[in-house]
C-alpha cells in the first residue's frame, strides 16, 4: 500500500497568535491553503502548531493565549468542516520575552479539547541566538510530533511508519 503525506506549511516567523484569527490576512490564507491541497480528493488528517514566542513579551498576550489558542482550534475546525480534526501543538520553549513559562503552561497543560495534543520542546538544543531550534533539534522535533500523531491519531499507520522514525 502506497501512502503519501503532504505537508502545507502555513507558518509566518516572529507573528503572534492574535494574527492568526479568523478574519486576519494569515489564517484566512492557512484555510485557504488547506482547502486548496484537497480538491484533487486528498484528505486533511491534521494540523501541526507551533507558535507562541512572539506572545511571550506582554503580560496581557501570555495570559490570553489559551482563549486565543482555543478559539483557533474551534474555528479552523468550523471552517475546513473537521470538528474532530486532530491537533499537534509544540510547548515552546522560548520566546521574545520574560512570560515564556505562562505561554508554556497554557499550551501543554491548560487546553484541555478534544483530539488536541501537546509535544513538549523542553531539552531540545537552540540556536546562539536563544530563540531558534538547531536543525537537530527541528530534526528531533519532527519525529517527536510524527510519534505522537501516529500514537494518538492513527495507531494502526504506526508499523508502517516505524522505519521513518529511526
Amino acid at each position: 500500500m502506497r501512502v503519501v503525506v503532504g505537508l502545507v506549511p502555513c507558518a509566518v516567523g516572529g507573528t503572534a497568535i492574535t494574527r492568526w484569527g479568523r478574519g486576519e490576512v494569515l489564517y484566512e490564507n492557512m484555510v485557504k491553503r488547506a482547502k486548496e491541497s484537497v480538491e484533487d480528493g486528498g484528505e486533511i488528517k491534521g494540523l501541526l502548531w507551533y507558535q507562541g514566542e512572539s506572545d511571550t513579551s506582554d503580560i496581557h498576550d501570555a495570559e490570553v493565549y489559551q482563549g486565543n489558542m482555543e478559539k483557533l482550534i474551534e474555528n479552523v475546525r468550523e471552517d475546513l468542516g473537521l470538528p474532530s480534526l486532530p491537533i499537534v501543538m509544540v510547548a515552546i520553549i522560548s520566546g521574545d520575552g520574560k512570560y515564556v513559562d505562562k505561554v508554556r503552561d497554557q499550551h501543554s497543560l491548560r487546553i484541555n479539547l478534544p483530539n488536541v495534543v501537546c509535544v513538549d520542546a523542553m531539552g531540545l538544543d537552540l540556536k546562539e541566538d536563544h530563540l531558534h531550534l538547531t536543525t537537530e533539534a527541528q530534526v528531533k522535533l519532527g519525529h517527536m510530533l510524527a510519534e505522537v500523531y501516529l500514537k494518538n491519531f492513527a495507531p494502526s499507520w504506526k508499523r508502517f511508519f516505524s522505519c521513518l522514525l529511526c
